[in-house]
């Protein structure tokens, strides 16, 4: 999809640069051994009981209260997962340097509901295909994590779904300069979490995960969704 025109937002910082601290406390490791298929599917369970990131709820209470006040563009994006033997791993895109908003950051593919969707889920869909060619039905949506509101301005829903195997990946590379997998036992373990302290040119605190793996610097809300997967799936290990 094209970008209109619109002021970026911008913390202001190095988000690189900023000091952290492993956010692991009192979370444990999802060891390899149980990360199954069917373990991530029971996670989907209508009746399973869980809580979201303590942090990121925070987060979105202090945006809901702002937005009763400013304009917000709903969006939604899809975690995808792809079993590789028997191994998962997620796919992660790095966005094209030329975009107007998030140009170079780490992201799944996904985008602003446009007036032609179904839903949010088919905006994720639809997303997908356009980004790095994946069609619908080589998706198999399994459920949708909790929405939240970004530090830019838009209302995120997002959905989590496995690809075929057999899916072919075709990058528009007008949006996506990357497409890489990053094991999914890597990111459902809260010591390769960290959690970083920065004071915005405003003066206010701002606190953000990141999850570097291999060069990549997976941050913000692309973090925050990955968290919440973790606390998800995680609920089924103790249950």
């Amino acid at each position: 999809m094209t970008e209109p025109l619109r002021k970026p937002i911008t913390p202001g910082f190095d988000v690189q640069a900023q000091k952290w601290t492993v956010a692991n406390e009192n979370l444990h490791a999802i060891s390899p051994s149980v990360l199954t298929a069917s373990l991530i599917e029971r996670a989907f369970d209508h009746g399973l009981v869980w809580s979201a990131d303590a942090l990121v709820h925070q987060w979105n209470e202090a945006k809901i209260i702002q937005y009763q006040s400013e304009s917000y563009i709903d969006s939604a994006v899809l975690m995808p997962l792809v079993k590789r033997d028997a191994e998962i791993f997620v796919l992660l895109t790095k966005r094209s340097e030329k975009l107007y908003h998030h140009p170079g950051q780490v992201s799944f593919p996904g985008g602003r509901v446009e007036d032609g969707d179904i839903n949010p889920q088919h905006t994720a869909l639809r997303e997908t295909f356009e980004e790095i060619g994946v069609p619908t039905q080589a998706v198999t949506v399994l459920g949708q994590l909790p929405e939240f509101y970004t530090g830019t301005g838009f209302l995120l829903r997002p959905y989590v779904g496995w690809l075929a195997n057999t899916v072919e990946i075709k990058t528009d590379q007008v949006e996506v300069a990357e497409v890489f997998h990053v094991p999914l036992a890597f990111l459902m373990d809260p010591a390769n979490h960290r959690l970083h302290h920065a004071i915005a040119p405003d003066g206010n605190e701002r606190y953000y995960y990141s999850m570097p793996w291999n060069g990549y610097f997976i941050w913000g809300a692309t973090a925050n969704v990955i968290r919440n997967f973790y606390h998800r799936v995680v609920a089924v290990v103790q249950d």
